[in-house]
């Protein structure tokens, strides 16, 4: 399906899990390209892929669900793009994709958004600055409890080494402190220090993930490697819930294994997250036992969210709908399918995979 620039025709996407902060700059965008967004509150999962009827492309966000269901649907309703305003995409069949509808995602927005928050959970967490907030408020000053530890000369375990991991380590080396890494395929040329898995969960003071859910990653942060790190341990989280293991750290934190766990991010956040349940009863009994405990920071999936990364968001998912759209139809931030076909590999050939 080809719309090219200046042509009358509007190109249609169905925008899920919309917020308000959302709006502002993708209409700003979608009007310079002619894309036309229908804005829809709900998540896309398989109740709601109906509202994609009429629609060219879809955008949707972490926690809609694009199954092999969902994409059967889009590609009955002639949608051909699943456009994600986000870099993971752990919650897209891409292997029922392809052949029918073609992903692609937003591969960095703000890397410092994300590694700038992640410092900020741990410095509010450590030096307890919540805690002091609230006191003051009441007029309480006393300083007891209140009792931190200093960064320098800490040692940081760093779990994912990409843009926002690297950035997350230059902000940690300006703070003195001692920097490990692992990533399963390490940065050449970048003076990081890595270790293997195993030995970061026994030397590190602080451990912050930065990498993306995967088979090979779900629960990495599990019962067995809580057991071989130091007791004490600060835990740091703002890209998966699912990397972590819930209820181990739970009962890490109940044995006093781990000192503290600063999240942005929940493995069960799809129903709670981005939507205000103040009035309500929560029904995750774990989540609920997690936010409870005094040395628990929970922020509700935020590390994102910047006046900056949000306009960066805006513009390359219109750029990604546009680029496929357009003559060529070819995409840079296309997902790779891994198809098979690595010798005649379409994608390097600058050639649609399908």
């Amino acid at each position: 399906m080809i719309k090219d620039e200046g042509s009358d025709t509007m190109i249609k996407v169905a925008f899920y899990d919309a917020k308000e902060y959302d709006k502002v700059s993708f209409e700003h965008y979608g009007e310079q390209h002619d894309i036309q967004f229908r804005f829809f509150e709900t998540k896309l999962n398989e109740d709601t892929v109906e509202l994609a009827k009429g629609s060219d492309a879809v955008c949707v966000f972490v926690n809609d669900s694009v199954t092999a269901v969902v994409i059967a649907k889009l590609y009955e309703y002639g949608v051909r793009m699943v456009a994600l305003r986000s870099s993971g995409y752990n919650n897209v069949d891409v292997q029922a994709a392809f052949g029918k509808v073609h992903v692609v995602h937003v591969p960095a927005y703000s890397p410092y958004a994300v590694a700038e928050h992640a410092i900020a959970l741990l410095l509010t967490s450590i030096r307890r600055i919540h805690k002091a907030y609230n006191r003051t408020r009441e007029f309480n000053f006393s300083l007891s409890g209140l009792t931190g530890f200093d960064l320098h000369g800490k040692t940081v375990g760093v779990i994912g080494t990409g843009k926002i991991g690297r950035i997350f380590i230059d902000i940690c080396r300006g703070f003195g402190m001692k920097v490990i890494a692992y990533d399963a395929f390490p940065a050449k040329d970048s003076g990081i220090e890595y270790v293997s898995l195993e030995d970061l969960f026994r030397k590190s003071d602080i451990i912050s993930l930065h990498c993306p859910l995967t088979d090979g990653t779900k629960h990495l942060i599990d019962e067995n490697a809580i057991r071989l790190m130091k007791k004490g341990v600060v835990i740091v989280n703002t890209s998966r819930g699912g990397l972590i293991d819930a209820e181990a750290l739970l009962n890490g934190i109940k044995e006093r294994k781990i000192g503290a766990a600063c999240l942005d991010v929940y493995e069960e956040e799809a129903d709670i997250f981005f939507e205000d349940r103040s009035g309500h009863i929560l029904n995750d009994e774990l989540l609920s036992r997690l936010i409870s405990m005094p040395n628990v920071i929970v922020t509700s999936h935020q590390a994102f969210l910047t006046e900056e990364a949000l306009n960066n968001i805006a513009e390359t998912t219109v750029n990604n709908i546009r680029s496929y759209f357009s003559k060529n139809g070819i995409c840079d931030n296309e997902l790779c399918y891994r198809c098979g076909n690595i010798e005649e590999c379409k994608k390097d050939r600058k050639e649609r995979c399908f």
